[in-house]
């Protein structure tokens, strides 16, 4: 893919690591300025795109509250004058345990968090991208926002909501320049895998063998999909939830 993101700006939430972090570095490799927000910050994203010779800057931000994103929105607009690309990605996987065994405590904040973290970026970005007639927004969905994982009702829950927020969202923007899509990753190789895995490889293993592929997925192959699906090769494509998952809900 020969895009180039030159001059242009990308915000990507959940940043610091995984997902986001590979991409943060994927759209500074093709010219962009990166905003990366973050409750964590780990400077090593920033420092690999100034190693790039690019430019970035990182922005403590949970995106469950209305004043961070709103300020996430101010400093990257006030540093870099303008907002082409968002990717919301921050996201938690919540506390393992069957529908009636989950707490409200654990509903309410992976809700916060995964959708309502969602819907307060978009809320807030898209008058920004109205400002000069054209953006791109991608969210972080996941297979869990296609098909049911037991015991996590929660995250499931969040993650089909986000599909059909972004479907919403995209025929509201659809006439207004703006393209609104999903990535629906699979089992990748993150952090938020290694927790799930207690680090065991066995327990990896298990993970791996349910993936038609064979293998983990790596957060850069995420990446690629998300930076496609900024680009004007994709141009006709909005309100799409496009799985980038080894094969996994096409069995």
């Amino acid at each position: 893919m020969e895009t180039t993101f030159k001059n242009k700006v990308a915000i990507i939430t959940g940043g610091s690591f995984g997902i986001g972090k590979a991409t943060a570095i994927a759209f500074a490799k093709k010219g962009a300025r990166v905003a990366i927000a973050d409750l964590v910050e780990d400077a090593e994203t920033v420092n690999a795109i100034k190693a790039l010779g690019g430019e970035a800057i990182f922005i403590k931000c949970d995106v469950s509250k209305t004043e961070d994103v709103k300020a996430m929105i101010g400093k990257t607009i006030s540093t870099f004058g303008r907002l082409d690309y968002a990717f919301n990605n921050a996201g938690i996987e919540g506390s393992n345990g069957t529908t009636q065994e989950c707490t409200e405590e654990n509903w309410d904040k992976t809700i916060a968090v995964n959708l309502k973290g969602i819907w307060l970026c978009m809320k807030h970005e898209i008058p920004e991208m109205l400002k000069q007639g054209k953006g791109i927004i991608i969210n972080c969905a996941s297979i869990a926002g296609l098909v049911g994982f037991p015991g996590l009702p929660a995250y499931v829950a969040s993650k089909h909501g986000v599909i059909g927020l972004t479907k919403t969202s995209a025929l509201e923007c659809a006439k207004l320049g703006i393209r609104v899509n999903a990535v629906c990753p699979g089992a990748i190789k993150t952090p938020m895998i290694d927790r799930i895995t207690g680090n065991k490889k066995e327990v990896e293993a298990q993970f791996a063998g349910m993936e038609p592929i064979g293998r983990l997925g790596q957060p850069e192959e995420v990446a690629n999909a998300v930076l496609w699906l900024c680009s004007d090769e994709a141009s006709f494509v909005t309100g799409h939830a496009m799985t980038v998952d080894g094969g996994w809900v096409a069995q």
